[in-house]
This record gives C-alpha cells, sequence and structure tokens, in this order.
C-alpha cells in the first residue's frame, strides 16, 4: 500500500529480459541499509518486489501482467522514475490510498504551462473513464494527484511546482504514455452493485417481505 507521495526519483541502472517479464536495477533516492529483499517500492506507480541489492542499487522482477499493464516494458537504461517505499503503520497518509496496481495506461494529450502550475490532459482508452470524477483522485506514474476535470475520456489535472520538481512528471511531453490507477473504492463499488451479482433474493419484492412477516 502507498500513498502517492513520490519520495524521490531513481535511475535505471540495468534491464535484463527473461521470458515474458523482466528484471530492473536502480538507484534510490534513499538509504538502501533501510531496506531488504522481500520489500514492495513503486517504481512510477507499479509495486515491485525487491529482489536484492548492492550498496547502491536494488533489483525488481516484474511479472508479464505488469509489463502487459503499464509503460515498464518501454522504460531504457538511464530512464528516470518515480520511487516511493511501502507505507508503514502510523504513516501519515498525505496523498490517498494507492495499491500500486496500475489498470491501463494513459496518453498525455497536452501539457500547458501556467503561472503557478502545470497542467496535463490525459486520455484513457478502454473505458477506464468511468472511474474517474471531478475533484476525485487519481495515480499517474505514482504521483497522487486530484482530478481537475473530465470529458469523455480524458481529464485533466493540475500539478504544483513542488510536485514537478520532486517527481519525473516534469518531463513527460504530449505523446507520453503514463501508468494510471484509479482510485480502488470506485471499483469495489461497482462490483457490489453489477446487476450480476443481485439474485431475486437480494432484491426487496412484496413476495419477500411477506414471506418475512413484513406484510
Amino acid at each position: 500500500m502507498f500513498t502517492g507521495l513520490v519520495e524521490g526519483i531513481g535511475e535505471i541502472t540495468a534491464i535484463a529480459r527473461e521470458a515474458e517479464g523482466l528484471r530492473l536495477s536502480l538507484t534510490a533516492p534513499f538509504n538502501l541499509t533501510e531496506v531488504k529483499p522481500g520489500d514492495s517500492i513503486a517504481v512510477s506507480g507499479p509495486c515491485l518486489t525487491v529482489v536484492e541489492l548492492t550498496a547502491r542499487t536494488f533489483t525488481v522482477e516484474v511479472s508479464p501482467e505488469t509489463v502487459r499493464r503499464t509503460s515498464l516494458a518501454a522504460k531504457r537504461v538511464g530512464d528516470r522514475v518515480n520511487i516511493e517505499r511501502a507505507l508503514r503503520v502510523g504513516d501519515r497518509l498525505g496523498g490517498h490510498i494507492v495499491s500500486g496496481h496500475i489498470d491501463c495506461v494513459g496518453q498525455l494529450v497536452k501539457k500547458m504551462v501556467r503561472p503557478q502550475h502545470l497542467q496535463c490532459v490525459i486520455r484513457l482508452t478502454d473505458n477506464w473513464s468511468r472511474y474517474v470524477i471531478e475533484k476525485g483522485s487519481i495515480a499517474l506514474d505514482g504521483v497522487s494527484l486530484t482530478v481537475n476535470s473530465c470529458t469523455g475520456d480524458e481529464f485533466s489535472v493540475n500539478i504544483i511546482p513542488f510536485t514537478a520538481r520532486h517527481t519525473t512528471l516534469i518531463e513527460v511531453r504530449p505523446g507520453d504514455r503514463l501508468n494510471v490507477e484509479t482510485d480502488i473504492i470506485g471499483k469495489y463499488v461497482e462490483k457490489l452493485l453489477s446487476p450480476q451479482r443481485q439474485s431475486s433474493e437480494g432484491t426487496v419484492t412484496h413476495e419477500l417481505l411477506a414471506r418475512h412477516g413484513f406484510l
């Protein structure tokens, strides 16, 4: 579990392709003596497991599903990525609840420089926009942001200077692909309310009330 408050920027130092997956080695913006194999670290959004450590780098494995769902397959040695360690019990939840399980890859359509912020417009595919609401939360490349507006399959976010300076979002350009994680609560609500889960026993009818003595 993460908050979307990126701790800093790391750099990919090595990439190894294994079957349909990947192994990535990266530098970290924090002291690696605090990290151990098995720990979870979000790398530009996806939650990945640390499998190896050296004095200055950590290595994670990327499953075929994560390769398919995210932009990690397109990364190259030297690319910069957003890094966040897993939330600890008792930490402040300053962003929003982020699982590190990426829903889809969105495309940056516009990036506009405003006096006090950057405004970015992102386009989603495969109807993922149904989980995006105005003033709701969303994670882009692991960064917790507030949805400014949404229309059709596009939505916009404002990025303040501090966030721009401390994440890779200042570097993205129109056409770039971003890892998108929508708000997890909306997905659970949709599942619980979906018609296929509503049996006749779950519907309040005149017959049901009579059978249980309410009529």
